[in-house]
């Protein structure tokens, strides 16, 4: 394969997109936001458990799949933009809620991980980890504790709670639902760059 193929392949997902005539500072700009569209609506199918005062959503496989398919950096800044359009009061947060007060209350460190997460998981993204089962759910595995190495640590902050607790009710409770996100996405980021018919 020569040099110039090799610059020409495409990194990501959001590569594959027949978006060329789009100006590249236009075509990112689309892509952040509608990054950050998905994961708002990704928030709404939500479920609060009593045992925990963090929601169950589809949040964090929304916020690791548009990591991955945008790359390190657009998919960091389009969860920073959702957080901040959660944060001046759009109701893009769980529930269709919205405020500052989620970012200093018990979710607030899982929101700041869903910016380090994204960008974690497009930089692995980039070095192609998503193109097989094994590497994909290596890939989201990472972003998922990633989000739980910030959400936890504030959750125990914020609520006084004993740091064995924060980890049973922020991160324990969680396993199973996010081991099946897991799964389900490297299932299907593999099926992608297959359809999508990625060439050398």
């Amino acid at each position: 394969m020569s040099s110039t193929a090799a610059l020409r392949r495409p990194a990501t997902l959001a590569d594959l997109l027949p978006l060329e005539r789009l100006a590249p500072l236009v075509r990112n700009a689309a892509l952040i936001v509608a990054g950050a569209a998905l994961t708002a609506l990704a928030a709404q199918a939500a479920f609060i458990a009593p045992w925990s005062p963090v929601p169950y959503t589809l949040q964090t496989g929304a916020v690791l799949l548009v990591g991955t398919a945008l790359g390190m950096w657009r998919g960091a800044l389009s969860m920073l933009l959702y957080v901040l359009a959660g944060a001046i009061g759009l109701g893009v947060f769980a529930e269709g809620d919205g405020g500052v007060a989620h970012l200093i209350g018990a979710t607030g460190g899982y929101l700041v991980g869903f910016i380090v997460a994204a960008g974690v998981a497009g930089r692995l993204a980039e070095a192609g980890w998503d193109r097989t089962f094994i590497r994909a759910a290596g890939l989201m595995l990472i972003g998922t504790l990633v989000v739980y190495a910030f959400g936890v640590p504030v959750l125990t902050i914020v609520t006084d709670m004993p740091l064995a607790s924060a980890v049973e009710v922020g991160a324990l409770v969680f396993v199973p639902w996010d081991l099946a996100k897991i799964a389900l996405a490297a299932l299907l980021l593999p099926a992608a760059w297959r359809v999508a018919g990625e060439r050398d």
